[in-house]
């Protein structure tokens, strides 16, 4: 991803290109806030942080029901309502106390389908100021395809959204959104079908087997995930395997495990699971509707894989306002970029380190080097946690870290390496279970990853020069360091310390190579 840029960087910048934070254009961006009015809740965000991959510096949820009812009445829910006029209120003055220059509100399915949705609109306009636009469904699929697309530049896919009264389908190719297709598939219209279960089913089946003819019989594409009923089974999904990282975010699924899911909600006592999973009450009663809707959909669309996206629509809202050229930056090296000018103690000293490990990873291929990198940029970030714990802080930053473009595995893996960086083990931690989403030459290169970062903290100040380099022999198994005459004081017996245990974590012979007298 990064690798669009990289050509045109200043040389001085090497491999990470110039960073983005600091330009007018992201500044500008600094602060946006965006208020989602939906059927099933109403919920305000406001973006701050790097340009690229901004942070939630603020997130807040009402759970309102606008929907619920509205296919027997034609009306918004006059409870919802209510809610829902004092969420947009508070949010409003929210926002003027973060000093948000503007929120955008954008109302989707329920608003849009309500014979009092424009009644609604304008007394949120006399109460509150805010300007609320309904938009259309192709429309709210192209704003949830875009979310997705902030945290994976260049997707290709299918893109689904469930909302409380809709469903929206948008194709991804070549990081564009190209066919849209909304429909009436939102776990609030399902609760008015007739003919129980059964009747339920066929209803369900035969609008996904329409979507999909009409979206040209698309089959084994990428499947993202979008909405809170999505989130909410892939929580349940995690629950019944066990699985020990509970971080929704690019959390894959097969269709098998679908189905498996599906049919656990089914003999399941939904209020116990609801309270052992912290899922709301409103959210929870949507998910056996829900379930029946993503099982259809992978049976008939039969994705390769299904990956949970917690970006959608707001985050498609901010992404419509970045420029082209942000836009195709990479999500994780843009934020690891940010972390590193805000916390660490030397900022700029990550793409030095990086020079400096890169000859250990050489058939390492750009997937796996903007992980390094990022681990790089991220090394000094949580120096002020106490030594003692600082291993773990490194850890839970990497894994549980609002980090888009991030696989699960690559989270365990970048975690590793910043543990390591801090201590020479990692038997005896509380995080092993998570060592699992990880091959066993994948933890041994996040050790070495590590330990070679480790080695690399000790050997530079902030001024010019390269006081040391490494050179590795794979074949023959021998790591050198050749040790410039600027790091003759520098490579004292610490660093010696820690160049063994690198040379210890390949299995190799070390050879110092230190500049004559």
């Amino acid at each position: 991803m990064d690798g669009q840029t990289e050509g045109a960087a200043a040389p001085d910048w090497g491999p990470f290109g110039r960073p983005l934070f600091a330009d007018p254009e992201a500044q500008d961006l600094s602060r946006v806030g965006v208020v989602d009015v939906g059927s099933n809740s109403v919920r305000m965000v406001v973006f701050d942080g790097a340009a690229r991959s901004p942070a939630y510096f603020y997130n807040e949820k009402i759970m309102c029901a606008l929907g619920s009812g509205l296919s027997e009445t034609g009306r918004l829910n006059p409870e919802g309502r209510t809610r829902a006029k004092g969420a947009l209120a508070r949010f409003a003055k929210l926002g003027e106390g973060m000093n948000v220059s503007s929120l955008t509100v954008v109302a989707t399915a329920a608003v849009r389908e309500a014979e009092d949705g424009a009644d609604f609109c304008d007394e949120i306009e006399r109460k509150t100021g805010l300007t609320v636009h309904v938009i259309d469904g192709n429309e709210e699929a192209r704003l949830s395809a875009q979310g997705v697309l902030l945290g994976w530049p260049g997707s290709y896919g299918l893109v689904c959204d469930i909302g409380g009264s809709s469903m929206e389908l948008a194709d991804l190719a070549d990081g564009q959104v190209g066919r849209r297709l909304t429909s009436p598939l939102g776990p609030l219209k399902l609760k008015t079908v007739s003919g129980g279960k059964k009747g339920l089913k066929a209803h369900i089946k035969g609008i996904v087997s329409t979507l999909h003819a009409n979206m040209a019989e698309e089959t084994g594409m990428r499947l993202f995930l979008v909405g809170g009923s999505w989130r909410a089974i892939a929580r349940v999904d995690m629950e019944r395997r066990g699985y020990p990282l509970t971080v929704l975010h690019e959390y894959r699924m097969t269709t098998r495990q679908v189905a498996e899911t599906r049919e656990y909600i089914e003999t399941a006592d939904i209020e116990a699971l609801r309270g052992k999973l912290s899922i709301s009450a409103e959210r929870m009663s949507l998910v056996p509707l829900a379930v029946l809707v993503l099982d259809q959909v992978v049976k008939t669309f039969k994705p390769k894989d299904i990956t949970v996206s917690s970006y959608g629509i707001r985050e498609g809202m901010l992404y419509e306002q970045m420029p082209e050229a942000m836009r195709l930056r990479d999500p994780l090296i843009e934020a690891c970029r940010f972390a590193e000018n805000k916390d660490a103690r030397l900022p700029g000293f990550g793409a030095k380190l990086y020079d400096f490990v890169a000859p250990l990873f050489p058939r390492a291929d750009w997937q796996k080097k903007r992980i390094i990198r990022a681990a790089c940029l991220l090394h000094d970030v949580s120096w002020r946690a106490h030594p003692d714990y600082r291993p773990e802080v490194c850890f839970d930053n990497a894994t549980r870290a609002n980090l888009g473009g991030l696989k699960h595995w690559e989270r365990v893996y970048l975690g590793l390496a910043l543990l390591h960086r801090y201590t020479n083990k990692r038997e005896g931690s509380r995080y092993e279970p998570l060592f699992s989403l990880l091959e066993d030459r994948e933890l041994k290169e996040a050790e070495v990853l590590g330990k070679a970062m480790r080695l690399g903290a000790m050997l530079w100040l902030a001024g010019g020069g390269v006081p040391a380099a490494l050179t590795w022999r794979s074949q023959k198994k021998v790591l050198e360091i050749k040790v410039a005459p600027e790091g003759r004081q520098l490579f004292g017996e610490v660093a010696e310390k820690r160049f063994a245990a690198l040379v210890s974590s390949l299995g190799a012979e070390g050879k110092v190579i230190r500049p004559r007298d």
